[in-house]
Formats: C-alpha cells, sequence, structure tokens
C-alpha cells in the first residue's frame, strides 16, 4: 500500500513537470486508413484492455481514452524501446531533460528517433493514434511512461500474429 501510494504522489508531480502539448506519432496517418479502431482506457494507474492482438501489416486506430485524473500516455514500442523511453522521461521530470522547456516537453523529436507511435493525454481527454504493425511476430509493448506508472503496472503486450 505504501509503496502505490509513493507511485500515485510521484505520478501526481511528474504530471505537471511533463505537462504540455503531448506526444507525436513517428508517422502521421490518417484514422480513414485504419482497417479497423480498438478502444483503449487508461486511468489511474491501469490500460483497459491490458493486452491487445493486431495483423501483420493490419493499420488499426487506437482511440484512447485517460478516464483517471493524472495525465497519461499510450506508446507502442519494443521492451528495449520502453525502457529507453521511460529513462528519458524520469530525467525530463527531474529537470535534467533532452527537450525539456520551462513550460513542458516536447518529445515528438524523441519518439520519431526511437520510432514509437505515442499520444499524451490530459484528464478527460481522448486522442486517436493510428498505427500499422509490422511483421507477424514482433514482440511488443503498449505503456505509460509517465515516471511511476510503468513501475505501477501502467502497461500491457501487443501481439502481431497473422
Amino acid at each position: 500500500m505504501r509503496s502505490t501510494l509513493m507511485v500515485v504522489a510521484l505520478g501526481l508531480l511528474s504530471t505537471q513537470a511533463l505537462a504540455g502539448p503531448g506526444h507525436a506519432q513517428s508517422e502521421a496517418m490518417d484514422p480513414d486508413q485504419a482497417d479497423r479502431t480498438i478502444a483503449v482506457e487508461a486511468g489511474d494507474i491501469w490500460f483497459d484492455p491490458e493486452s491487445l492482438s493486431v495483423a501483420s501489416g493490419e493499420v488499426v486506430a487506437f482511440e484512447v481514452t485517460n478516464s483517471g485524473q493524472l495525465e497519461h500516455e499510450f506508446v507502442i514500442g519494443s521492451a528495449e524501446a520502453q525502457n529507453e523511453h521511460r529513462k528519458m522521461m524520469r530525467e525530463m521530470a527531474s529537470g535534467g531533460g533532452h527537450g525539456m522547456h520551462g513550460d513542458g516537453h516536447d518529445m515528438s523529436q524523441m519518439h520519431g528517433a526511437m520510432n514509437m507511435p505515442a499520444v499524451t493525454l490530459a484528464p478527460g481527454e481522448t486522442r486517436t493514434l493510428v498505427w500499422k504493425a509490422p511483421e507477424q511476430g514482433a514482440s511488443l509493448t503498449f505503456a505509460c511512461n509517465v515516471p511511476g506508472h510503468f513501475e505501477a503496472g501502467m502497461h500491457g503486450t501487443l501481439s502481431v500474429g497473422e
């Protein structure tokens, strides 16, 4: 219980430090290009559903709604890329970050360099992320890397199949 309260407190503090216009996805795609739409709810501190499956090459529009009281992000990437992103987010929250500006953050260049499609959502906000699945067998994770959120369990698996 104590660790859960600490994570929530850290999340509240980091939300202010990371407030900004949001993340850009690595490659802009029109939602009309999507083969289907998947609704994802981001709460404090969870995703629903906890796992997702898509077909290889499928274009998916993720309609992500933040029903929580904290800022969250929805980022798709490998475990290694998520770990690196989380490290950068912690550095930004502590004031030593790359891309940190006095009134917020601009992660669009970082996501582009890491090839990680993402959106950031304020409480109550809904945003759509359109993404094309890679080849079959990819091992991916979707996550919120706001400091403390991933560690509290705010991540899931994204399976790419036939």
